[in-house]
């Protein structure tokens, strides 16, 4: 018998670099930059995920018999549900209010990444049926074992949604905004199948930036450098203050995925006069444009658009790539290209009391998302035949 269909072994890990990068990469491939071990540890490493910002790593991997590892989980216990994007404070304050503890729970995800992918790494050729059940089992062990309230798996792929629900797991459904490169030649090319409205709006748009006197410049790899993250350190901060009140990541993890992922990452910078004014941080994917952080210090018309959103088709445009991903919240995105798709979520909840309300929330919320998301794509901007001559 091989390798991998002899006796598995299961492991929790306090952090990171307990597990190889080579080991760990092996299993979540190369197609997500997310769930990579480079991104993973840095944001351990810089202080942005750790025990005390909340999120204590019980990363799992599981062996076969040589040592080899099969299969890695990011797996990590919660004191709060900052940092989600899949919103449980109110099932968190129905059950303290009824007497439970909530916190702590168990989060498999990637922190402050509202971006779908794998969440159960498997190794190519490895018995994927046998390491998923096995990180399974570990994962419902070790919440039994802590006696947490909760296990929560965030915007895993369809196919890991479909197992969890069959493994008994709740399954809740939500949306983000993605913009599809239907074979576009230019820029140019994706306003000529918007509505001439549409098309107006966002030349409107782009041209107030240009003409502002405002520089934008798309910097990629090795053109960033360190004081590159400081300014852009510097716009996010002051954004993620406004918006949320404490920044999520530091200053020490720009800079690390910096040296780590450099040839993954997009960096948009505006400069007023010299001086760094905002910022958009994305990350490359094989196949897509991961919008993921924006930052400004000032008040600069149409300038997130511009950054987060056109700069980012130009460059998937240029590089061949099939999307852009531009996350949660922000209906304002589909009157610029990004329309609606699902994403998932599935919860395993000890108490039953705790678990039949959830259940009963979430069937009448499932309903609602499938009602919104037709409802924002028949208003995206795209021409059709009753449009065609608007």
């Amino acid at each position: 018998m091989d390798q991998y269909h002899r006796p598995l072994v299961l492991r929790a890990h306090a952090q990171i670099g307990d597990i190889s990068s080579a080991a760990w990469d092996a299993c979540a491939g190369t197609g997500d930059p997310f769930v990579s071990h480079a991104f993973l540890s840095a944001l351990e490493d810089s202080g942005s995920a750790t025990p005390e910002s909340g999120w204590q790593p019980q990363h799992l991997s599981v062996t076969g018999a040589d040592g080899s590892v099969l299969g890695v989980a990011p797996l990590y216990l919660k004191s709060h549900s900052y940092g989600e994007y899949v919103f449980d404070w109110g099932w968190a304050e129905a059950y303290e209010r009824a007497g439970g503890r909530y916190y702590p729970k168990l989060q498999v995800s990637v922190p402050f990444t509202p971006v779908a992918g794998p969440r159960f790494l498997i190794r190519p050729g490895a018995d994927y049926e046998a390491v998923f059940s096995a990180l399974l089992s570990g994962m419902m062990t070790l919440a039994r074992q802590i006696g947490v309230s909760s296990l929560h798996v965030t915007f895993p792929t369809g196919d890991e949604w479909r197992r969890l629900g069959e493994a008994g797991f709740l399954q809740r459904v939500g949306h983000q905004y993605i913009w599809q490169n239907r074979g576009y030649e230019s820029f140019d090319d994706f306003l000529a199948t918007l509505t001439a409205r549409k098309r107006k709006a966002i030349r409107k748009e782009r041209r107030v930036v240009a003409d502002s006197g405002l520089v934008v410049r798309c910097l990629h790899g090795g053109d960033i450098q360190p004081h590159h993250w400081d300014a852009f350190d510097q716009c996010y901060r002051a954004t993620a203050a406004h918006k949320w009140g404490h920044p999520y990541l530091t200053q020490a993890f720009f800079h690390a995925i910096g040296e780590r992922l450099a040839d993954r990452i997009v960096l948009v910078l505006a400069e007023d006069q010299g001086t760094t004014v905002a910022g958009a941080l994305n990350l490359l994917g094989d196949d897509a444009v991961y919008g993921r952080n924006w930052g400004c210090v000032g008040d600069y018309p149409f300038l997130h658009f511009e950054c987060c959103y056109y700069q980012a088709i130009e460059f998937a445009i240029a590089k061949g790539l099939s999307r852009v991903e531009a996350g949660a919240q922000g209906e304002h995105k589909i009157q610029r290209g990004y329309l609606p798709v699902e994403t998932y979520s599935a919860h395993w909840i000890a108490d039953p009391g705790l678990e039949n309300a959830v259940r009963q929330f979430l069937a009448r919320e499932t309903a609602m998302v499938g009602h919104e998301i037709e409802a924002l794509t028949d208003v995206g901007p795209y021409r059709t035949d009753k449009t065609a001559e608007e």
